[in-house]
Parts: C-alpha cells; sequence; structure tokens
C-alpha cells in the first residue's frame, strides 16, 4: 500500500522536525566546552572518594553525606552574590576567580587532618563552584541561537560528561595512591581550566557601549509568573536531589554496604551513570529543538525516577550498574538540554537574567543538600531501599509537575 501525497508531506514535515538547520556554534561556547571538560574530569577523580574520604575520620554515612551536602549548601548561600558580581563584573572574570577558588579549597581538603578541616574547606569549594556555574550558565543562554538552545544545551553537558565518564575511573584508580591523591589532580585540572577560560574566552560584557539600549534585566518575578519556569525549578530540585545529591553521597556507600566493594566499584557506577547522560545527549538536544520541551522533561523525569527507585533493590554488581547506566540516561541525558533551554527561552537573549538563573541554579542545590542527607538517614534506619525509592518519588513528582505546562519552544522560535 503506497502513501498519500498527504502522508508523504506529513512524513517529511515531522522528519525534517527532526534534523533542523544547524547553526554554527559561537567560539565562546566551543571554549566553555573545553572548560567544562576540564572541570568534570576533575570533579569525577574527587566524587568515588569523597565520602570513604570522610568515613576515614571516624564518620558514619549521615556524616559523610554532610559533607557533600556542605558544598551544596554553600553554593545556594553564594548563589545570589554570585548573580551581583556577573552583573558587576562581567562574567569571565567570575568566571575564573571561582575555578581558583574551588582549585585552592580542594588541594586543601587532601591536607585536612580531621572531620571538621575537611567540611571547612570542601563547603569554601562552594562558594567558587557557584560562581563559575552561574556565569557560564549566563554565557550559554545568551550566546546560544534561540533555534539551537537545545543543541547547545547537550553539546555543553556532553563535554562536561565525558569528563565525568573518564574522571571517576581514574579516580578509583588514584585512589589506589591514597585518597587524599585525587583531590590534588582535581585542583590541578581546575587551574588548567581555569588558564584556558581566562586566556581563550573572548566575549565582551554585556554592558559595552550599548548597554544604554539593552531591556532592562529581567525579574524574578518576571520569570516567575512564566509556568515553563515554575515546572523548571521544580524539576531542577529534584535532579539535585538525585543527580548532585544521592548519586554522589548515596551510591558509593550502597556500593560498598551491598557488595563489598571499595572504590573502584563506586567509581565504575559513577562513569556508567555518565556514559549514560552522554550517550542520550547525542539526540536529546537536537529533539529537544524540534518535537519540544515538554515532551523531553517528562520521559526523561519518569525514566531517572524508575530506574534510580531500582538501584536500592538490586543484589549483584552487573544489575547495579545496569540501573546507574539506565538512570543516567533518563536525567540529565534526556531532560538536561531541554530543562535549560526552557530557562534561556524565558530570559531570552537580549536580557540579563543573573537572579532568574540564580534561583534556577539555588533550587538544584537546596535538592542536593537535602537529598543525601535524607538518604542517608533513611540507608541508616530503614535501609538503602527506602533512600533510593523516595528519591525515584520525588523524581516522579516532578514529572507530574511538568504535564499541565505549556510548550515553550514555539514561543522562543518566533
Amino acid at each position: 500500500m503506497t502513501a498519500t501525497p498527504r502522508e508523504s508531506g506529513a512524513t517529511s514535515r515531522f522528519l525534517a522536525r527532526l534534523r533542523p538547520q544547524r547553526e554554527k556554534l559561537p567560539r565562546d561556547i566551543k571554549v566553555m566546552l573545553a572548560a567544562a571538560f576540564l572541570i568534570a574530569l576533575g570533579f569525577g577523580l574527587v566524587a568515588p572518594v569523597l565520602p570513604q574520604f570522610a568515613t576515614t575520620f571516624g564518620v558514619g554515612n549521615t556524616e559523610a553525606a554532610v559533607i557533600v551536602a556542605i558544598f551544596a549548601f554553600m553554593r545556594l548561600a553564594f548563589a545570589p552574590a554570585g548573580g551581583a558580581l556577573i552583573g558587576r563584573r562581567g562574567e569571565r572574570p567570575v568566571y575564573v576567580a571561582g575555578l581558583l577558588i574551588v582549585a585552592l579549597s580542594t588541594a586543601a581538603c587532601a591536607f585536612a587532618q580531621d572531620y571538621w578541616q575537611l567540611l571547612l574547606f570542601r563547603g569554601l569549594g562552594g562558594a567558587g563552584s557557584v560562581m563559575f556555574t552561574v556565569a557560564s550558565m549566563a554565557l550559554v543562554v545568551r550566546l546560544a541561537p534561540p533555534k539551537s538552545r537545545g543543541r547547545v544545551s547537550g553539546a555543553y553537558a556532553s563535554a562536561f560528561l565525558i569528563g565525568n565518564v573518564c574522571g571517576p575511573i581514574v579516580g578509583g584508580l588514584l585512589a589506589g595512591l591514597g585518597l587524599r591523591v585525587p583531590f590534588l589532580a582535581y585542583a590541578a585540572a581546575l587551574l588548567v581550566a581555569a588558564f584556558v577560560v581566562q586566556t581563550q574566552l573572548s566575549h565582551q560584557r554585556r554592558d559595552g557601549g550599548e548597554s544604554r539600549h539593552r531591556p532592562p534585566d529581567m525579574r524574578f518575578g518576571e520569570a516567575l509568573a512564566a509556568g515553563t519556569y515554575r515546572s523548571a525549578l521544580l524539576s531542577s530540585f529534584a535532579n539535585g536531589w538525585a543527580t548532585f545529591g544521592v548519586r554522589m553521597a548515596t551510591v558509593p556507600l550502597f556500593a560498598a554496604a551491598a557488595f563489598g566493594a571499595g572504590p573502584q566499584a563506586a567509581g565504575l557506577a559513577l562513569a556508567v551513570f555518565a556514559a549514560g547522560n552522554a550517550a542520550a545527549l547525542t539526540f536529546s538536544g537536537r529533539l529537544a529543538d524540534s518535537l519540544g520541551r515538554k515532551p523531553m522533561m517528562i520521559s526523561g523525569l519518569l525514566v531517572a525516577a524508575f530506574s534510580t527507585a531500582a538501584i536500592g533493590i538490586t543484589s549483584d554488581l552487573p544489575w547495579f550498574l545496569a540501573a546507574s547506566t539506565l538512570a543516567g540516561v533518563g536525567s540529565s541525558g534526556l531532560f538536561g538540554p531541554a530543562q535549560q533551554a526552557t530557562v534561556a527561552d524565558v530570559v531570552g537573549n537580549t536580557r540579563s537574567g543573573g537572579k532568574v538563573l540564580a534561583v534556577y541554579q539555588m533550587t538544584s542545590d537546596v535538592g542536593a543538600i537535602v537529598g543525601p542527607v535524607a538518604a542517608g538517614l533513611l540507608a541508616d534506619r530503614l535501609g538503602f531501599g527506602w533512600a533510593f525509592g523516595v528519591t525515584g518519588g520525588i523524581m516522579l513528582l516532578a514529572a507530574a509537575g511538568w504535564l499541565p505546562t505549556r510548550e515553550s519552544l514555539r514561543t522562543a522560535a518566533s
């Protein structure tokens, strides 16, 4: 049976939406991709060993989770200041200063002599982390062409996650030389990233000669009135809880408790999670620019919710790694580019959204603070199954929050 001309035309239009025309990425975006890879590579070195390094000072699972949570708490506390600094100093100076602060604090962690010193040094790194995170987000939002926001967000996340694929494996191996060694390697990677940003990023500040003609900065209340922004805040919180909190703090402890595995197995679990992210990012950004933000958000949150909950009931290492991989596909892999593209749709290219972006980042950090502490308490009192099950439930609630949300892709393209 042959297709009618009308059916053929509909099929062609659908396929065309899956293959939108690609605009050339700005040079500064490419520089940021290189820096993101270096940052992620270093972060991945520390992730598998941080909770176990904390336990060497004679503390339990909850206290080890607090070491992860304090980093997010300091990011949360300094997020408003980071947005203000960008308005005063510009993106690149804030970006570089943040990288240097995290480099110095991470090197100090390697020489911590007790739990409280480690807590202090790790917390100081959070202040620097939010500085370069918000600065890089502001650049991506402003530089990305409106019709390619999903693809740009996907490319940036891919560079970050390629580093995360390599980092945990190398970090687990470096742990064999001592749990302090990965911290020094992370500090070195951050110094190289700071050099790349300082010498290669050429984008000029927004407040240049044409500042008097640009629209006023977007107010937070104006952004909050948009349903897409409110949904993005909810999913950002859920992603912070699961991806930046529980994954970093609870997954390594679960691997050690359930399988008697050390940092190498924990590093492998984090690596396959990042690999799942990277695999999904090869197409999710393009689909966010063609099919829309909302379908990618809902599908990604559902996949991440069920696979994360399944981690806690795995009984052998292969199934544990399979669930971790699928969680990576669903989380930042499927919905990450769509989520950031949605926020960019709200802010637009012509206005400054420092405060709006800072609040968006803060919701993720709140999740990263609450998530690992709550999961640690649940793991200690009820078992790891409850810890991962509740985490999956949080992501299911975020998916439900996107159901009544209107699609922002058409508004962005118009």
